[in-house]
Parts: C-alpha cells; structure tokens; sequence
C-alpha cells in the first residue's frame, strides 16, 4: 500500500511539471550518428537546453540510447523521479512518452531518460508488427505539448535509431574529423535513403556538424573537410564544435554549457549552432 501511495504522489507531482497541451506541434530532430565518442549526446543536449534557454521554447530530449549519457548530463538539472521507463513505451505497457517526462530546472525542459533494459526492450521490438513506428506513435500526445522533440540516437543503425529516423522531421548528423566518423555518416545518409525507398519517409538532414574539432591538427581535418565537402556540400554546416575541456565539465557536473560557462568556447560553438538552424527551425 505505501508503495502503491509512493507511486501515485510521484506520478501527481509529475503531471504538476508538465507542460499543458496547447497549440504545440513539435519539431522532432533525430540526433544521430553511426560511430560513439562523436559529440552526439553533447549536441543533443546543448541543442535542446538552448532552445528552452535562448529561444524559450518548449523541449522535450528523449534519450534513446541505453547507455544513459542525457540523465548523467543533466543530473543537476533534474526535477523528480519517474519509474516509467521508454522501453516500456514502445512495448506498449505505457501509452505515450510523455508520461515518462521529467521536468528539469531549466524552464521550458523536459527530458524522458533511458533506462538500462533499453537493450532488451529492443530485442522485444523486432517481433512487433510495425517495429519501425513505435517511437512515432508513441510520440502522438508529447507532439502536443512542446514545440521541438529532440531524439538522442544510439550509436547504431539498430532498431531504436531506425524508430527514431522514421518518427522525426529532421536529421541531424554529427561527425568528428576522423575516416571512421566520415564512413557512419555515409552509413547514416544511406539508410535515409532505405527509409525513403522502403516507407516513403522522406527525412531532411537538418545538417551535418563538424564536431571535437582540435584546431591543431590542420592535415587530418582537411582531408576530412575535403571528403565531406565532396560528398555533402549542401547538407554541411558553416558551425564547428570545437575541443572544449569546458563541455566535459559541463557534464560532470551536470549541466548544459550554457548554464555551467556562457562565455567559454564550447557555449558560443553551440550558441552559434542555434543561430544557424534559426531559418530552418522556423525561430
């Protein structure tokens, strides 16, 4: 019984936080990449805490990879506890992901964390009819509450990525200036191309970014550039993220750049970043 009371206060205090539906009609993005260590996370975070910080819009990042990193990147942001769970979403013991939302400190974000059992929840998905349109059908009530939904991808092509691609309205694609981080996104880009020939979904790529970019290594990041350049000019962002010792203790400690160093490097990178998609987000 006390449990069953512990869980219903928690679920109250929950719907205290949340946004209320209104003329909400968010803006998914799918942040994502087909090689880890990238600056995928770090993006989808800043990225989302500087929509609701700079542009005061209404944000709800939803972790999508098992490994947790958005939770432990925000962990000082946090705003209460939830014992609902994305993978029990997209199994359908849960109806919608905005019943797993947490409020943050930061007014305007929400965030769904993942949870360890994501993996195993993604097993259980391949034997569902419709694996693929899970995430988007599970996204129909957040879609109403906020104004952009950012997804942050696992480091794959697996079935959560997949649901994440086919429930967004854009891509973005991060890529570090190295040959393996070059050779996901044309592993991304193709299976965009698989989605739009297989269901019809056509995905716009929001941008590609250049990201733990060290300035002093000016010949492997031409070669790089020069490839990207090549072969996606016109999805290239003019935006660099550089090598910043700021960002990593932005995440230890819990933060996003903007509310733990405004004025250090990493800030105006992704500052920059949310000046450059202003046209293309509609801000």
């Amino acid at each position: 019984m006390t449990s069953l009371i512990g869980e219903t206060l928690r679920a109250v205090a929950r719907a205290a936080t949340r946004p209320e539906p209104g003329l909400h009609r968010a803006q998914t993005i799918a942040v994502c990449t087909r090689k880890g260590g990238v600056g995928k996370t770090t993006t989808a975070v800043n990225l989302a805490a500087g929509l609701a910080i700079r542009n005061h819009k209404k944000v709800l990042l939803v972790d999508m990879d098992g490994q947790g990193h958005c939770g432990s990147a925000l962990h000082s942001e946090l705003r209460g506890v939830t014992s609902e769970t994305v993978g029990d979403i997209l199994l359908g013991k849960r109806r919608d992901i905005q019943e797993a939302a947490l409020a943050t400190a930061i007014p305007g974000l929400w965030i769904t964390p993942s949870d360890k059992d994501l993996g195993a929840a993604e097993d259980a998905m391949s034997s569902k009819l419709g694996k693929e349109l899970l995430l988007r059908s599970a996204l129909k009530v957040a879609k109403t509450h906020y104004d952009y939904i950012i997804l942050d991808c696992p480091p794959n092509l697996g079935t959560l990525t997949v649901n994440a691609m086919m429930a967004a309205d854009w891509a973005l694609i991060p890529c570090d200036m190295s040959i393996l981080a070059l050779e996901g996104v044309d592993d991304i880009v193709e299976t965009l191309d698989a989605l739009d020939d297989t269901f019809g979904h056509e995905l716009p790529v929001l941008g590609m970014l250049r990201t733990r970019v060290d300035l002093r290594n000016q010949k492997m990041n031409g070669r790089i550039e020069d490839a990207l350049r090549g072969r996606y000019a016109s999805m290239l962002l003019d935006t660099v993220i550089p090598v910043n010792t700021r960002l990593a203790q932005a995440q230890m400690d819990g933060q996003p750049i903007l509310r733990h160093d405004a004025s250090c490097t990493g800030a105006k990178a992704y500052d920059a970043l949310l000046e450059e998609l202003a046209p293309r987000l509609g801000l």
